[in-house]
């Protein structure tokens, strides 16, 4: 092990606009040795996520962001070689580094449930980060109730697909949000969705109007921008906004946060929540084999988009926000 070499993304420089290949860099390092305690993993996935976007600028959010010159945070998943920690041995199955890396030294883990028969991709999205913020955000902030109509845009990503589609066990009409007739066909005959706005063919009032006939009861927001100011024009009064992310601006300059028709929240008495799936981690087993013998069943379809190649890592980051990805965007960086 110790002639093999590690290799590690580390922010370069602030995103002005849309990300770049030159505001991160590959280097390399000798693989470190764990010490007593610790235990060395070969990372299998690196996780693409929107929230990314934030952690590169220097704004102040719900975590402080990556500082210049200090390696790019992200969560992976991979099995571990070499362990000295009295819980782990090697050949288990983890998820807890946080760096995109092919080889992290962690302190800690989480093993990662292999027996529920499920393959480790479907840990990664599914009945990882994105579909617990999916399952929390809807049924904990959303509180959906049989016959409502339900709205969930960047339906065909990660989170919102499988947000979707617990609206539809919840018992709601679901209109997906996607960009794109791929997209929504995705949206609609693979996952069930009862409709689907697509955002790239203009006239999004006018398509909500005529998707949501009945008003739009709760909002499963990860996209803002026009997307939540046509979906603010049809809220119904006591309307719930799940607020999961605000993608559509997060490379834009300026004042980004707010949407138009705010003024909706006040006449139309809507509550509106933001969600971050880490004031839930401690829930995780909670919703875990929920998820699982939903996904068994049948009943949440899911689906990953895989990039091969660590070097590849800035391609598959800005696939997130030119709207190429379908289901949870990941980076392959070894065998499992």
């Amino acid at each position: 092990m110790s002639s093999e070499r590690n290799r590690r993304w580390i922010l370069r420089g602030r995103p002005e606009g849309d990300i770049t290949a030159g505001d991160m860099e590959l280097t390399e390092l000798a693989v470190a040795r764990p010490g007593e305690g610790q235990l060395l993993v070969r990372n299998a996935f690196l996780s693409m996520d929107p929230t990314h976007r934030i952690w590169m600028s220097d704004i102040d959010a719900y975590m402080p962001p990556i500082e210049v010159g200090d390696p790019m945070r992200g969560r992976t998943w991979g099995t571990v070689v070499e362990s000295r920690h009295p819980e782990f041995q090697a050949g288990d199955v983890v998820t807890g580094g946080l760096i995109w890396e092919e080889y992290s030294v962690l302190d800690r883990a989480e093993r990662i449930p292999m027996e529920l028969g499920l393959p480790l991709e479907a840990f990664t999205g599914v009945l990882g980060p994105t579909g617990m913020t999916a399952y929390w955000g809807l049924l904990d902030v959303g509180e959906p109730r049989p016959g409502e109509t339900m709205v969930v845009s960047a339906a065909a990503g990660a989170t919102g697909s499988v947000a979707g589609q617990i609206g539809k066990i919840s018992g709601c009409r679901v209109v997906g949000v996607a960009g794109g007739p791929e997209k929504c066909r995705f949206v609609t005959e693979e996952l069930g969705f009862d409709a689907c706005v697509d955002h790239r063919a203009g006239n999004l009032d006018e398509q909500f109007r005529e998707a949501c006939p009945d008003g739009i009861d709760v909002d499963f927001e990860n996209v803002g921008g026009d997307v939540m100011d046509a979906v603010m024009g049809q809220v119904n009064h006591h309307a719930r906004v799940v607020l999961c992310g605000l993608i559509s601006t997060y490379n834009a300059k300026g004042d980004w946060w707010s949407p138009r028709l705010f003024r909706n929240i006040l006449f139309r008495r809507v509550r509106v929540q933001g969600i971050i799936i880490t004031d839930y981690f401690h829930r995780f087993g909670e919703a875990l084999p929920i998820l699982a013998q939903w996904v068994h069943d049948g009943r949440i379809r899911y689906q990953v988009d895989v990039v091969d190649g660590i070097e590849n890592v800035p391609q598959a980051l800005v696939r997130l926000f030119d709207g190429r990805n379908i289901g949870k965007q990941l980076v392959r960086v070894s065998a499992h």
